[in-house]
């Protein structure tokens, strides 16, 4: 026994430790000034310049998605697209990571291990991309981006399937009890504004089947999803209206993204310990939706028509419906270490209260209580996530004569306060090509 009394000491020492040296300076609300600010370039900027105080080396993919996106609204495509496909490979390899050595170490915290990236982000990071080579006049690589998303969320299924079933094995062979499944699963499969963007993608480069394709799954997504789609589908997208263009005429389409996604926070949850009367402390994160001043974008052209965008994908909304596969397997990862911190704090009790020697008695029971007070301390939620994708996406669109276009496009309130208002010159609409006019409005 004081064998694994030294091991279970030396084994909260050392997360101790890690817990301690893992904090990171907290100079996210400085680039969220820049951002609220609409200085993207600023903003990516700072990131990089502070990447060493910001991001820890097993925070990698933070910086990467974080700088990724904030240079993509900066029009910095070249830079975005190798940030966001180093992002991409590294949340490939952490999940990899996660499946060869099953679980790990329930005795680590949560935020002391390598930030493996949230679904949405991964899924999310080849719309952008796709945006990305799209500004680059590259509409092949930018189907190429979307196909890998269609495969990512056909993947969503069976992913923790294996994960789960890694879990399950660790535990038994650590001897731990595993906890019930709550089995949330996502009803999440497919993404409208993947497959719209695939739409204007494939009639850009004349598919008009693969284009039909598209608009028709795009309604399919809306039908499977009503937690996530619980809006109706835009106005230009009932019909055929973004397929059949009149002979002569041009179509100018308009994305529009707004808000900002998820952060998560703290639930602190208390269960009974299966090994005695007592309780146990898990933490675990949740998302929390980040308040958007947009209501309403319209889209006014100089001597034409103006309409308003229309709301096709809640990213915030995705992102915590995809969540809730991970936060299953993250509950049941916290039920079985708080389990184990638990049972080590009793054990210790148990032998202090029948010790027949004092001084071993007192020395188990100061373990003891230390152990129970690292327990309680040592649970907290890794609340770690990215913070510079949208919340939401809009769209819209109008038939034109070919020509060159002047175009102001604004961001309202509910109240109708002007948020922000960007002017778009000379904006080019053609006939038989994409003409696709991209704004951002973070606030």
């Amino acid at each position: 026994m004081p064998h694994k009394i030294n091991k279970m000491s030396w084994l909260l020492f050392l997360c101790a430790s890690l817990l301690f040296f893992s904090c990171a300076s907290n100079q996210y609300p400085q680039v969220d000034e820049l951002v609220k600010g609409g200085d993207y370039a600023s903003s990516a900027a700072f990131v990089e310049k502070n990447r060493k105080s910001i991001y820890r080396d097993k925070d990698a993919i933070l910086y990467y998605l974080d700088r990724g996106m904030l240079t993509h609204y900066a029009t910095d495509y070249d830079t975005s697209i190798s940030l966001l496909q180093d992002g991409e490979r590294a949340i490939e390899a952490a999940y990899t990571k996660s499946i060869t050595q099953a679980i790990g170490s329930y005795i680590l915290n949560d935020t002391t291990v390598e930030y493996d990236g949230e679904d949405y982000e991964d899924i999310y990071i080849n719309v952008f991309n796709a945006l990305n080579y799209y500004h680059q006049n590259k509409l092949e690589d930018a189907l190429v981006e979307i196909r890998q998303m269609n495969n990512k969320l056909s993947f969503l299924s069976i992913k923790y399937g294996e994960l789960m079933t890694s879990l399950q094995q660790q535990a038994l062979t650590d001897g731990a009890e595993i906890p019930p499944n709550p089995n949330a699963v996502t009803e999440f499969s497919d993404s409208a504004l993947a497959r719209y963007l695939g739409l204007l993608f494939y009639r850009g480069i004349g598919e008009e089947d693969d284009a039909r394709i598209d608009s028709e799954m795009l309604k399919v997504a809306f039908a499977n999803a009503p937690h996530v789609y619980s809006y109706p589908l835009p106005s230009s997208l009932v019909g055929d209206e973004e397929l059949a263009i009149p002979q002569g005429k041009a179509r100018l389409n308009v994305i529009g993204f707004s808000g900002l996604s998820p952060i998560k926070q703290e639930q602190t949850l208390r269960i009974p310990l299966f090994i005695s009367y007592n309780y146990i402390k898990i933490a675990l994160p949740e998302m929390l939706s980040r308040r958007s001043l947009v209501s309403r974008i319209e889209v006014e052209l100089k001597g034409g028509p103006r309409f308003n965008l229309e709301l096709l994908e809640d990213i915030d909304a995705v992102a915590k419906e995809t969540f809730k596969q991970k936060q299953n397997l993250i509950y049941m990862k916290s039920v079985i270490r708080a389990t184990i911190k638990g049972a080590s704090a009793a054990t210790l009790d148990v032998l202090a209260r029948e010790s027949d020697d004092a001084s071993t008695g007192l020395l188990l029971g100061i373990l003891g209580l230390g152990t129970q007070i690292f327990a309680e301390a040592s649970e907290q939620a890794d609340l770690r996530i990215s913070r510079y994708f949208p919340a939401k996406a809009f769209v819209g669109g109008v038939n034109l004569d070919p020509g060159l276009y002047d175009l102001t496009i604004n961001y309202y309130t509910a109240n109708g306060g002007l948020i922000a208002s960007f002017n778009k010159e000379q904006v080019p609409v053609l006939e038989n090509k994409l003409n696709l006019v991209e704004v951002v409005c973070l606030k």
